[in-house]
Parts: C-alpha cells; sequence; structure tokens
C-alpha cells in the first residue's frame, strides 16, 4: 500500500503525493486535509459557487454559505505549523523530515499514535510497501479484460468441474 497525508494549502507537497499515488502500482490512500470550502470559487470553476447553484439538485435547504480566503501554508521538512480553521480552531500539521523511512510499516503506525497523541497531523509519505503484490498479482489475474477471452479460458472443464463438485 500507499498512505500519504497533506494540507490542500501546501500545493508543493500535495502535488509530489499525487504523482506518487498516480504511479504507485497497488493501492493508494491520500488523506487531504482542505479547510477552505471556497477555494475554487471562481467564474471558470466547476467547483465556484455559482457553478454549484446553476446545476443544483436540492436535498436541503441551505440558506447561508460564508466566504472565507484561502488557506495556505508554507513550512519545511520536520517542521509544525499551526494552521488555523475557519470556524474557529486550529490544527497542528508537522511535515516529515527527509530522515523518515516510509517502508518501515511499525514505525508508520507508532507515528501516527504518537501524533494522535499529541493531537497533530503529520503530513508526508507515511507508508509504502512497493514489494507487496498487488490483488491482480495474487489472485493470479490475467491482463487479458475478461471480456476479450475466449470462452474455453472462462469454463472450467466438465472434469475440472466435477473435482471442485465432488470436494462440496
Amino acid at each position: 500500500g500507499c498512505v500519504a497525508r497533506s494540507c490542500a494549502g501546501d500545493a508543493k507537497q500535495v502535488r509530489e503525493l499525487l504523482k506518487a499515488a498516480m504511479s504507485f502500482n497497488g493501492t493508494a490512500v491520500l488523506d487531504i486535509i482542505s479547510p477552505c470550502v471556497t477555494f475554487n470559487n471562481h467564474h471558470d470553476s466547476t467547483k465556484s459557487y455559482d457553478y454549484g447553484k446553476e446545476h443544483e439538485e436540492r436535498i436541503q435547504d441551505i440558506q447561508f454559505i460564508p466566504k472565507f480566503n484561502e488557506v495556505e501554508v508554507e513550512y519545511e521538512e520536520g517542521e509544525e505549523q499551526i494552521v488555523q480553521m475557519h470556524d474557529g480552531p486550529a490544527i497542528k500539521l508537522k511535515k516529515l523530515d527527509r530522515e523518515y523511512d516510509p517502508t518501515n510499516k511499525w514505525r508508520a503506525m507508532e507515528l501516527l499514535e504518537e501524533a494522535r497523541k499529541k493531537q497533530e497531523f503529520v503530513t508526508g509519505l507515511i507508508y509504502i510497501n512497493e514489494q507487496r503484490k498487488t490483488l491482480p498479482e495474487v489472485m493470479q489475474m490475467s491482463e487479458t479484460p475478461l471480456a476479450a477471452l475466449p470462452d474455453e479460458k472462462l469454463r472450467p472443464t466438465r472434469e475440472a468441474f466435477a473435482q471442485v463438485m465432488a470436494k462440496l
């Protein structure tokens, strides 16, 4: 697996973590802390307030959405930064330093537990295991899509089917 976290305001780190996740051969989980509801609120954005209003499908009646400035953070590896959220509370981010080894599963779990106790969010590449086989590799799945396989590859022979049924 591949596990990472960042803050939406740290565009450089988010960009690098997205590249890592997209190039990872397997499941990648990214936790992006995004404190700003008006981040892409401009005329050309499909995420803007105006676009949303024009394309809305009402589920409930919301009368007021406050406008906030974009939260941006920039801090170095190994440093901590307090980020003020729009609704009042603040969170503490801690960027992992270069010496941190994201291939050590036990250290990653320990790191997250330490951060939980300190009430901080570590950011960066928390864990990666490039040696672990992907699900298709474990299941020995064909690289050919099922729709392209001939019937004889998809259906068991009568003998193979009889053996399976005998075991049941």
